[in-house]
């Protein structure tokens, strides 16, 4: 029964109004006005999984799907924007899993039986999705069979289907989480390391050497004589085009008109402070004073000295040094406050309780075989703090005994009335102004972009690659709408003026597009150059050190050669060469004991070297290595599915649309 209650709490509220907007029906079907849409747009799909297109509304039905499986497990339809986002992500992973992981688990010869979804809802298997589910644990957190029969009999008396869309998803969850516990399974098994590889392994890490060695600069200046020819750019472009694979992406500039409050909106908020003061000196009814007339509510929160330094460092220092009990207006930055102090008390930094449902026939039993837990303050559990120990409290529904208290210090419950200026609408104008004008000139093309820049002393901030799932520029948070516009508009195009959270103003021009596929030659010639240059150099400089030291014996007489001096690493193993160039780090670590070896063209220089001594230590241990070997399968796990989405060329196209 007990099991029962929980269900019709937490999920017996069933939606009875229904926001049916329908005005457009009147004008046009809807049906007719989708088809126009998807016959003049080429991008209706949200993306492409391994061939498969997912539509938009296919799509949406699914998110619906789980702002449905979020208000069940919340209790609450209300979500905010990073709520409404991770909904989105999990709509579009239950794609992926559906379309490409499972399908490629089954390729492997991967599969979940209903017989084994059976022994997961018994318990037989664990699934955290049951075992770590409360609704599926008894009183004492242990995951109980009864419980799940229980809930899925209540399933099927549930006539709205809302408990059966969350019953599928729990199961769906269950069954995709066993293929990936499966395949990861089957990645950490294949990591097999025999007794001859971790013989290896150890002797490669635990073996160091001590060379001497001599190094010739390239430096800076350019040598004339070795050329980059475009075929050569060309080949190494082909050799390596997996490497210059590019998303779709713009480039642009954006000026900024921030509305922010003048001095005329300051005084303002001052004078709106000044207005209530007394009322807010005087008033026993705090809660609803603040609620009318402040930007901070009433709170019962006990604060320490140092936690009101995140609202003002001014308040929290009349608040813990100062003997009033009533602040003067105070002015930090922007903000104005007035503050009085409410309480002062001991007040723990935790509470150790045992709690029990408020009304039960045999509560006091219920609490003494209760577990104790400890609870610091928490929103509307304050009276907790304060309460005695061996005392009873009742919040929400429960009884709660204090057993136990930590760290007890000095704490003060205050009210602060705050007040912060606000951009006013002359303000808006003014600044919307000086954006219009800056538009007005803009408009036309990106060189009169430029002119308007220059004209109006305005600072343009530039974008290189900016992608399509970009949300914020700088500092300025939620600029889809540049994105979108960037992204909808032809090279040198200049916006009109957009307005960002009603706290912006911004004006953009496109300067560049680059499509999705590879990034051009041209693009990334530059750098090729430099890569080829630097190979040329290398090649040559050793050449003409080998020719200059050609027969001598000692590194000595190298180092004369070349006009240069000798220099010692000791204890080098090739796993730790850190502070030593790759390149001759990995040729010293084979190179023959003994003997002068070079030149070796590094990435800062030409090195000739000799190894005069070697060492097998034994600090790199078994548990070194399985550690590793650790790491490599969770590094595989971690790029299973982002390797599977690469190789099916998943197009994830969800920020043309959220």
């Amino acid at each position: 029964m007990a099991v029962l209650e929980t269900i019709r709490v937490k999920f017996g509220i069933v939606i009875t109004v229904l926001i049916a907007v329908a005005l457009l029906s009147f004008i046009i079907d809807p049906q007719t006005l989708q088809q126009v849409w998807y016959s003049v747009s080429s991008k209706s799909d949200v993306g492409v999984i391994d061939t498969k297109s997912v539509s938009y509304d296919e799509f949406q039905k699914e998110v619906e799907k789980y702002d449905l499986i979020n208000e069940i497990s919340t209790g609450s339809s209300t979500k905010d924007a990073q709520q409404q986002k991770e909904i989105n992500n999990f709509a579009w992973q239950s794609f992926l899993d559906k379309y490409l992981f499972i399908k490629n688990a089954n390729k492997a010869g991967l599969y979940v039986s209903d017989d084994e979804m059976v022994a997961i809802l018994s318990g037989e298997i664990e699934s955290s999705v049951f075992t770590q589910n409360p609704m599926f644990c008894d009183e004492n957190g242990v995951f109980n069979k009864s419980n799940v029969v229980e809930f899925s009999n209540y399933v099927s008396s549930d006539e709205s289907g809302r408990l059966n869309t969350f019953w599928n998803y729990i199961q769906n969850t269950a069954r995709t989480q066993m293929y990936y516990s499966k395949y990861n399974s089957l990645l950490n098994q294949s990591n097999f390391v025999n007794p001859l590889m971790l013989a290896d392994k150890l002797a490669e890490n635990n073996n160091t050497f001590d060379v001497e060695y001599v190094m010739v600069p390239f430096g800076y200046a350019q040598d004339s004589t070795i050329v980059v020819s475009d075929a050569e750019i060309k080949k190494y472009y082909n050799d390596h085009k997996k490497f210059y694979k590019q998303q779709a992406s713009r480039d642009i500039e954006y000026v900024v008109f921030e509305i922010k409050p003048s001095a005329e909106d300051i005084a303002a908020a001052n004078e709106a402070v000044a207005a209530v003061y007394d009322e807010f000196v005087s008033t026993d009814n705090l809660k609803p004073f603040l609620s009318s007339n402040s930007e901070r509510k009433f709170d019962e929160h006990w604060y320490k000295a140092g936690e009101l330094n995140t609202v003002s460092r001014k308040v929290n220092d009349f608040v813990f040094n100062s003997n009033k009990k009533v602040s003067e207006v105070i002015e930090d930055g922007d903000s104005f406050y007035a503050v009085r102090v409410l309480e002062t008390a001991n007040v723990p930094e935790e509470v150790q309780v045992k709690f029990a449902q408020a009304g039960a026939e045999n509560v006091d039993s219920l609490l003494n075989a209760a577990e104790p837990q400890w609870i610091p303050q928490t929103p509307g559990f304050e009276s907790l703090m304060t309460a005695r120990k061996g005392s009873k409290v009742t919040i929400n529904g429960m009884v709660f005994k204090v057993l136990d208290t930590k760290d007890p210090a000095e704490r003060k419950r205050v009210a602060i009335l705050e007040r912060k200026p606000f951009a006013s609408e002359k303000t808006r104008s003014a600044v919307y102004a000086l954006a219009n004008t800056f538009a007005t000139k803009a408009a036309g093309g990106y060189d009169k972009f430029q002119n308007a820049v220059t004209e109006e002393g305005v600072y343009a901030h530039p974008v290189n690659k900016m992608l399509e799932s970009t949300e914020r520029l700088g500092s300025v948070e939620n600029t889809k709408e540049v994105t979108r516009w960037a992204f909808e508009a032809d090279k040198n195009d200049v916006s009109g003026i957009m307005t960002i959270d009603n706290k912006y103003f911004i004006v953009a021009a496109l300067k560049g597009i680059h499509k999705e596929g590879y990034t051009p030659v041209a693009e990334v010639s530059a750098g090729i150059k430099d890569v080829l240059y630097s190979e040329k150099l290398g090649q040559k400089k050793a050449a003409e050190c080998a020719e200059k030291i050609a027969g001598l014996e000692s590194m000595e007489a190298v180092a004369e050669a070349l006009g240069t001096t000798v220099s010692t690493k000791e204890d080098v193993s090739f796993s730790s060469a850190s502070g030593i160039d790759p390149k001759f780090a990995g040729a010293a670590s084979v190179a023959q004991e003994g003997v002068i070896s070079g030149p070796v063209a590094g990435s800062m220089g030409v090195y000739v070297y000799k190894v005069t001594g070697r060492e097998a230590g034994s600090f790199y241990t078994e548990e070194d290595a399985k550690n590793s070997t650790a790491q490599t399968s969770y590094y595989a796990s971690q790029m299973l599915l982002p390797t599977m989405m690469d190789d099916a060329d998943v197009k994830d196209n969800r920020a043309r649309f959220f």
